[in-house]
This record gives structure tokens, C-alpha cells and sequence, in this order.
């Protein structure tokens, strides 16, 4: 019998979920301190929280190399508080202007432009504080993939897209997601792995051999290419109440996406492809990481199935 997709990460989310909120609690200053309103933004972009996939992708990317997960919760904190800033601004006026955000008026709608500014460079900056409990490493490789050179190089070339059709290309388009989306995707499995490895809960605290992140970069290349073409479809496809905000948003603004290309049969076949391609990498990952470890392969099994299943979530879930 087939397993059902996802039917070890989803219990994975569930299990870590709390003790996510609750690092990230820890991590940003509480709503009562001064600036009070500035506080009370940050708290409102995060909680309730969407579907928390970075910060569970560090977890992963720290038991992928044996580590206890626990041992990369700051980390996974800090990817979330990255990622929601990057929400914050997306969703201003002079950006995509949205007005719905996980199920609720976005930032901008509830505290002002201004405010919501500020609370996206406050989330930007406290992340940069939780990652560096991973070491000097991971906050490079944040850096990198969050910058100009990654996630914002990628929302300039998405902006600059718009509406700009006598220049499209799929090649152009999987370079928007490549960095737009993929490069804190493939961060959060790198940075995870290298707090697992910080804290000596991989078996050494000298750090992942480059063999071991080469692979984290090529699953986590897949598996950002395969949940961007996957999330591009869901606007064609999902309701406001899956998606937690407004549908066709992309076709309202001309977005240069995967279905606008090639259609949503050809995009969702992309998809299915390359989260195959990512499931045939996680036992290569794992078997490297356990030679790293000198353990034998089969204790970390485990890590191969959540591999896997993050895999099939990234293309079959509905939100």
C-alpha cells in the first residue's frame, strides 16, 4: 500500500510546532516593552503563524544530520521571523498590496505603512540574532540567501516582471524562484544543520563536511523549485479560506509564473518531477551524513522518510 504523503511530516509539524512558537516567544521582545506598537506589530505578523515550513525545514535539516532538533530551535525561530518580515513587506502597497494575510488583515491594513515598515526591518534584524546560535557559518549562509544575491535579488527581478511579457522566459522565471523562494529553503536545511553540528549534537562540533551541505543544496534547489511552481498553481486553483489570502492575486498584478508559461497541467507534471527528484536524494544525504557520523546508515532513517515526505507536502498540500 502506498503511504499518504506527508504522513510523517505533517506529525513532525505537530509534534514541534509548540516548542517553534515558543522559541519564538523567547527570541522577539515581548508586546508590552518600548516601542510598545512596534512590539505588538511583530507579534501580529507572527502568531497565529502560517505553515511554519522554514523554520520545520531547519529541524530537518539538524536531524538530517543526526542532531537532536531541539538543539536548532533559536535557528528555526530565526527563519521564521526572516521569512515573515520578507510577508510584512511583500504585502505593502508598494509591493504586491495585499490586503489579506493568513486568514487576516495584513500588517499594513492593522498598524499602518509606516508601522508595518518598521516591524519587517525589526523581524529582519532579530532573525540575524537568532541565527547566530548556529555559528558564524550559518549567519553567512543567511546572509547570502536573504540578500541581494538571494530572496531580494528575486523579489526585484519578480517586480520587474510585471507585465513585461516581451522578455519572458521559463529560464527567467526559474531564476525568480530560485532566489525569490528557493534560496531561504535551501537556507533553512543548511542553517539547521549547522546548529545541529554548533551544538555538538551531531556528533562533532567541527562543523558539516561540504559533501553534506552540497547535498542539503541540491535537495533544497528541488524542493524550492517544486513549492514555488506548486504555490503559483494554488493561486489558479485554491480558495481565499485554503490560502489564507486573496486568490489570483498573481494574474491580478501579471506575475510571471510557472502556469502563466506553460499551463497548470505542464506545471503541476514540473512539480511532481522535481519533488521526485528531491525524494531520490534524501537517502544519499542521509547515508553521507551518516558516514560523517560514523553511524551506521539505518539510525537515520527517520530523517530519510521526513525528507521524503516534506518532498510530497511541498506539492500536494492545499495551503
Amino acid at each position: 500500500m502506498t503511504r499518504p504523503a506527508a504522513a510523517v511530516f505533517l506529525p513532525f509539524v505537530q509534534t514541534w510546532l509548540p516548542h517553534v512558537d515558543q522559541a519564538l516567544l523567547e527570541l522577539l521582545p515581548k508586546p508590552a516593552v518600548a516601542p510598545a506598537r512596534l512590539h505588538e506589530a511583530m507579534h501580529y505578523a507572527l502568531f497565529p503563524g502560517g505553515k511554519r515550513l522554514r523554520p520545520m525545514l531547519v529541524l530537518l535539516g539538524a536531524k538530517a544530520v543526526g542532531a537532536d532538533p531541539a538543539t536548532a530551535l533559536r535557528a528555526a525561530a530565526a527563519l521564521e521571523c526572516l521569512h515573515t518580515y520578507s510577508l510584512v513587506h511583500d504585502d505593502l502597497p508598494c509591493m504586491d498590496d495585499d490586503d489579506l494575510r493568513r486568514g487576516r488583515p495584513t500588517c499594513h491594513k492593522v498598524y499602518g505603512e509606516a508601522m508595518a515598515l518598521l516591524a519587517g526591518d525589526a523581524l529582519l534584524t532579530v532573525a540575524f540574532e537568532g541565527a547566530a546560535s548556529a555559528g558564524a557559518a550559518a549567519v553567512v549562509e543567511l546572509a547570502r540567501a536573504a540578500g541581494s544575491l538571494g530572496m531580494v535579488g528575486g523579489q526585484v527581478e519578480d517586480l520587474a516582471a510585471e507585465g513585461d511579457a516581451g522578455h519572458h522566459s521559463l529560464e527567467r522565471v526559474q531564476w525568480i524562484h530560485d532566489h525569490k523562494t528557493g534560496a531561504l529553503i535551501t537556507a533553512s536545511l543548511l542553517v539547521g544543520a549547522l546548529a545541529g553540528a554548533q551544538a555538538g549534537g551531531a556528533g562533532r562540533g567541527d562543523g558539516v563536511p561540504a559533501a553534506v551541505l552540497d547535498l542539503l543544496r541540491q535537495f533544497g534547489d528541488r524542493l524550492g523549485r517544486a513549492f514555488q511552481i506548486a504555490d503559483d498553481c494554488l493561486d489558479l486553483t485554491g480558495s481565499a479560506a485554503e490560502l489564507g489570502k486573496n486568490p489570483l492575486a498573481d494574474v491580478a498584478l501579471g506575475k510571471l509564473t510557472w502556469p502563466a508559461m506553460v499551463g497548470l497541467e505542464t506545471s503541476l507534471a514540473t512539480a511532481a518531477r522535481l519533488a521526485a527528484e528531491a525524494r531520490e536524494l534524501a537517502p544519499r544525504l542521509v547515508a553521507a551524513a551518516a558516514a560523517f557520523r560514523g553511524v551506521p546508515v539505518a539510525t537515520l532513517d527517520a530523517a530519510v522518510l521526513l525528507l521524503q515526505d516534506v518532498a510530497s507536502y511541498a506539492v500536494e498540500r492545499r495551503n
